[in-house]
């Protein structure tokens, strides 16, 4: 009886070995191909739209800056005619008088943002990948093991054709919010459970939404409408966690009952429901977002709440503002350029988990005295220019120091 042998690792050298090829590190690696840096990306799925978990039912806000950064790195021509501009944004509270809107027109723009299905940017970025000459795909592909030594770091990777061994300067973490890597790095992660789930399905409202996107913020959690085409919406509705499983059983005509109970009938009667899928809600916030000669982006440096739908937006201006650094660097995985990355990242993140996180216990409290401070904030924020002005800027991506990528470039 002989024993089975595997053949032997070959080793690869390369200035970037990306970790994860969701959503943030395909678009990462797109963005250093483009630059001309040589990467490789591991990635457990197939690279196919069904198999990767991220590439899911969700309807994506993205705000204006990161299609500015997916026009720099080439996906947006893939994506653009599945997309469906936001030219209003609307914001109340349930049983409160104040409101906030927001208008493209107002800030001299054709768009604050557009909605995109996660499925299809998935697929655009896919398409793109496909152009790739400097990138090196591993996927399907299982990181078995890494290994620090004095330049980096070593991964043995497992694929379908035989193990193979990376040697890298720079290890980034880019496997979402269970990270592997943020764990072997030894990172901690502060997490909070909201308890709460959210639903996510496609409905049609009576009224033309006419290019309108809707967040109502109830004792329950948000829920959010955003135009799709064929006068479409999607739909995001928050329930607590104890009512979930109650919320999942409902027939189509009494899940559009609560939906309408929740949103009111600004746009008629809503029908039609799609496909409802859940998702649990929680926050996961690295401790640190670099390590010696590894970095974290995405989901794996910060998870938030989908509120404001800023999480896409938020990972891609870490891994764009990563991929402008390494450009021209000797060393990728230098001490100062990864200090110098969570520096200028730091402002972006912090600011925008704070917001997230603020804004779920302050306008989804169930508590009256609370009330006509939110109204008040609300007036004040829709009838003060300089407000308005600042809200709408963040709101489009532009926070902190941007990347370059993403700073205005559209009509």
């Amino acid at each position: 009886m002989t024993t089975p042998t595997h053949p032997a690792a070959t080793t690869d050298r390369r200035p970037v070995l990306i970790v994860g090829g969701g959503l943030v590190g395909a678009s990462l690696a797109i963005a250093l191909d483009a630059a001309g840096i040589d990467a490789v990306m591991v990635e457990a799925a197939a690279p196919r739209v069904d198999d990767q978990p991220s590439y899911d039912e969700r309807n994506l806000a993205l705000a204006r800056a990161t299609v500015n950064g997916l026009i720099a790195i080439g996906v947006w021509p893939y994506a653009a005619a599945q997309a469906t501009p936001i030219r209003h944004i609307h914001v109340t509270r349930a049983g409160e008088f104040g409101s906030v809107h927001m208008d493209a027109q107002r800030e001299g723009v054709d768009a604050l943002g557009w909605t995109l299905p996660a499925r299809e940017l998935g697929a655009a970025l896919l398409r793109r990948l496909d152009t790739c000459t400097r990138l090196r795909r591993l996927a399907p592909a299982t990181l078995e093991a890494l290994e620090g030594h004095a330049g980096g770091w070593r991964a043995r990777i497992r694929t379908a054709d035989g193990t193979v061994d990376i040697d890298t300067p720079l290890l980034v973490g880019a496997d979402g919010t269970a990270s592997f890597v943020r764990e072997h790095l030894g990172v901690g992660a502060e997490q909070h459970d909201y308890r709460q789930t959210l639903f996510v399905c496609t409905v049609t409202p009576e009224r033309d939404h006419a290019n309108r996107a809707y967040e109502r913020f109830a004792d329950g959690g948000p829920l959010a409408l955003l135009p799709l085409a064929g006068r479409r919406c999607g739909m995001v509705l928050t329930v607590p966690r104890a009512e979930a499983d109650a919320v999942a059983a409902l027939d189509d005509d009494a899940f559009i009952a609560l939906a309408q109970q929740r949103f009111g009938w600004r746009l008629g009667r809503l029908s039609r429901p799609g496909r409802r899928h859940p998702y649990a809600i929680k926050r996961v916030a690295a401790g640190a977002v670099v390590a010696r000669r590894a970095v974290l982006v995405g989901n794996a440096a910060q998870t938030i709440h989908p509120i404001g739908a800023q999480g896409f937006n938020l990972g891609l201006r870490d891994a764009l503002t990563l991929a402008e650094m390494i450009i021209g660097a000797d060393d990728p995985g230098a001490d100062a350029l990864l200090a110098g990355y969570a520096e200028r990242r730091a402002p972006d993140r912090e600011g925008t988990m704070t917001m997230s996180h603020g804004l779920v216990q302050l306008a989804c409290l169930p508590q009256p005295l609370l009330g006509p401070l939110r109204s008040i904030a609300m007036f004040a924020l829709d009838r003060v220019p300089p407000l308005q002005r600042l809200l709408a800027r963040r709101g489009m991506g532009f926070r902190g120091t941007p990347p370059r990528a993403v700073l205005e470039r559209l009509p």
